[in-house]
């Protein structure tokens, strides 16, 4: 509990009982805080939130306008959502109807949202539904100005998707993927324009999670990086600009935290218990939940590209256990079971466990070793991340 609130009371209380007396006890408790830890920790916070606004390597050239999102799954969805209203023109494509319709469901879910917390009126929700451009083809790409690339984690199917993309679009067009680990230097080998190539890693909720984490490579231009970083800004998300490199910044940290998460499930933690220690730690979504959220899929992924890069230095729960969430189906929140099963019907309360999940938990489960404590859970996975 942060002690303001606490003083704030005392002060009153102490105001209204000898009032000759009240500005005095005002000024010496405001002195008395002014000078906590916590009053200087919160004011770091602050000018350091202020500095996360501004664009450290300056406004572009060329401010991108038009913006085309490829994949109109829960990635693709959410990074057009929170672009809609900040630029242009903005362009959701996919190769089907069917992944075009849900995609557009699911940006006007986050609308919806808006509107039920009165963020947003129902007129400017309809308004921003009918602005979305939505595309079969890259026929319209003519004026696109930025393209984030937020499809499967193959490094073929992004090569094919880059030649392709360059070819319709112009010069000066910046490609952008969002791939959670592949290196960009290894997908920029297949662009015609690499100094136009970068790496824009949203995280999923991509609405509600702020960070946005930008990777160059050593031929990224400054113009392009300047020009991504103010897309972010305009995207109202908090931006960190690293170096490429095996799961960047991260994914790196979050793919060892997620490991000791396993470990600690395989031990006898229950997801629900996992996801309690979590955000009783502090951390703002529990384990069980994150991996969900991220794709069980893209998290196996991941998983095997750093066992091949990183080996023992990442390893900690089985990795069969990932993969076998992925061939029993359990993809996670985006086709509505991974650990969890999701349920639109189903309002609040505690989330049902995938009974096909916890038979595969279950089958991996460490045997005759201790359950971890919520604090054992807490520190390990901390220490690993």
């Amino acid at each position: 509990v942060y002690p303001a609130p606490l003083k704030i009371i005392e002060t009153v209380k102490d105001g209204l009982e000898n009032p000759s007396e009240g500005y005095n006890v005002e000024a010496n408790n405001f002195g008395d805080l002014a000078m906590t830890d916590e009053s200087k920790a919160l004011i770091n916070v602050f000018f350091g939130k202020t500095q996360c606004e501004k664009n450290p390597y300056g406004k572009p050239e060329r401010m991108p306008e038009n913006i085309s999102v490829l994949g109109a799954g829960l990635m693709g969805a959410g990074i057009a959502a929170v672009s809609l209203e900040k630029f242009n023109k903005v362009i959701l494509k996919d190769v089907s109807e069917t992944a075009i319709s849900k995609g557009e469901d699911m940006v006007r879910d986050v609308f919806k949202g808006r509107v039920k917390r009165k963020k947003m009126s129902q007129f400017d929700c309809d308004r921003l539904m009918s602005s979305l451009h939505t595309e079969l083809d890259l026929s319209n790409f003519a004026d696109t100005d930025l393209v984030i690339e937020a499809v499967f984690e193959d490094i073929n199917l992004k090569h094919r998707i880059i030649k392709e993309v360059e070819a319709a679009t112009p010069d000066h067009c910046i490609f952008a993927s969002n791939t959670s680990a592949l290196p960009i230097g290894d997908l920029a080998k297949a662009s015609k324009r690499p100094e136009n190539f970068l790496g824009m890693h949203y995280f999923s909720p991509v609405d509600k999670m702020p960070l946005l984490e930008i990777i160059t490579t050593d031929q990224t231009s400054k113009e392009a990086t300047r020009a991504a970083v103010e897309v972010g800004l305009k995207q109202k998300k908090t931006v960190i600009v690293v170096k490429d490199g095996p799961g960047f910044y991260t994914t790196r940290v979050i793919g060892a935290l997620m490991g000791e998460a396993f470990a600690c499930i395989q031990e006898g933690t229950s997801p629900q218990d996992l996801d309690k220690a979590f955000v009783k730690f502090g951390w703002p979504v529990g384990g069980a939940s994150l991996v969900d959220e991220v794709g069980i899929d893209v998290a196996y992924k991941v998983t095997k590209y750093f066992l091949e890069v990183f080996g023992d230095r990442i390893s900690a729960g089985d990795p069969r256990v990932i993969e076998e969430l992925v061939e029993s189906g359990c993809l996670g929140k985006k086709n509505g079971k991974g650990i969890y099963l999701y349920d639109k019907r189903q309002k609040g309360g505690t989330r049902q466990i995938n009974p096909i999940a916890e038979k595969i938990l279950q089958r991996y489960r460490t045997p005759g070793q201790a359950v971890p404590t919520m604090e054992d859970v807490q520190w390990r996975t901390y220490m690993r991340s």
